[in-house]
């Protein structure tokens, strides 16, 4: 098959051999795979896996490894041990975990589970999925961007007595946006220095967008919540070194903060301050399978509209220069590989 092929932090395409199906997985094709910031910090930073002993990403400069992760693809085959309970031609995609013998792996982010940057990838029958509209595959694999906001938004479990606000607009602030609004959370204040993901945001259900170089996010967001006593959520959804600390800085006391962006390179934080403000801190994740289940629905069914976050797609020999420019501040929030 044919690949764009990631070895020694650079990405080509070029023709590799076929995956092959091991117990309870399925040989499927790509269709569409969203380049993703995770992507970028995978090959970018392979450093920062150092830490992790779970085997779950996993990066070796000599060996092959087939990025992407957010894809929707066509059932090609079913390997030994399936229940087949899903046909092959038929559209789909799944948390992208794949189940090998050694335990589990990422998909896109390990020499044993190749992603949706190939014409052919392996996914886990048990966590796969049927697409079950006729959304084009191009919409349908944003829908794993979306569950990482859609996690988020349901785990902060915001009260009618707090007001949201989402510092950042790339994919992951935008599908914060997106879930908040599905989930009838607002008003929701957003802040991104670009002009062009202010105005996907708005698109997107943020009552209120604000560039931080021109106007204090937490003034527009104590504007926005009024008087009387009303707490704050943040969403940090950036992922630079110093954002989340400018929130702690900046936030009232007791707001409670989701940090979704995670630095490669780590952050420093005032503590005491956050200890003096009452200020709570949860670390993202990636999402849960019944909230990725959640958004996968919501994308399919139409109900959550992603058709702001598409910006162009491109093909296999394209992936290397599409990479870089995914790197832009105002890049759009998807760039899709179509094999």
């Amino acid at each position: 098959m044919r690949a764009a092929v990631l070895r020694n932090k650079t990405v080509r395409a070029r023709t590799i051999e076929d995956p092959v199906p091991g117990p309870g997985q399925l040989l499927v094709r790509s269709l569409a795979c969203g380049i993703c910031a995770s992507d970028l910090h995978f090959m970018d930073h392979p450093e920062a896996g150092l830490d992790d002993d779970s085997g779950m990403s996993t990066y070796d400069p000599d060996v092959d490894i087939v990025m992407g992760h957010e894809y929707c693809a066509e059932i090609v085959g079913h390997g030994p041990g399936t229940e087949r309970r899903i046909p092959v031609g038929a559209r789909v995609s799944s948390l992208p975990i794949l189940v090998v013998p050694g335990g589990r792996r990422i998909i896109g982010q390990n020499p044993e589970s190749p992603g949706g940057f190939g014409e052919l990838f392996l996914l886990t029958e048990a966590l796969t999925r049927p697409v079950t509209s006729d959304l084009p595959s191009e919409l349908v694999c944003v829908a794993d961007a979306i569950a990482v906001g859609w996690s988020a938004a349901s785990r902060a479990r915001s009260s009618t007595r707090e007001v949201p606000l989402v510092i950042g607009c790339g994919a992951i602030g935008l599908s914060t946006v997106a879930a908040l609004r599905s989930l009838g959370v607002g008003p929701v204040v957003a802040a991104d220095l670009v002009a062009s993901r202010r105005e996907t945001a708005t698109a997107m259900g943020a009552d209120v967008v604000v560039d931080p170089a021109e106007v204090s996010p937490y003034e527009a967001w104590r504007e926005a919540a009024g008087a009387g006593d009303v707490g704050c959520v943040v969403f940090e959804c950036v992922g630079l070194p110093g954002v989340l600390d400018s929130i702690i800085k900046g936030s009232t006391r007791g707001t409670r903060i989701f940090s979704m962006g995670g630095p490669p390179q780590g952050d420093v934080l005032h503590t005491l301050t956050a200890k003096r403000k009452g200020i709570g801190i949860q670390f993202g994740g990636g999402p849960t399978p019944d909230h990725w289940n959640e958004a996968f629905e919501a994308v399919c069914s139409g109900r959550l509209d992603v058709r702001p976050m598409l910006g162009r797609t491109v093909g296999l020999d394209e992936v290397p220069a599409a990479l870089d420019a995914a790197r832009a501040a105002d890049a759009p929030a998807r760039i899709v590989v179509v094999p």
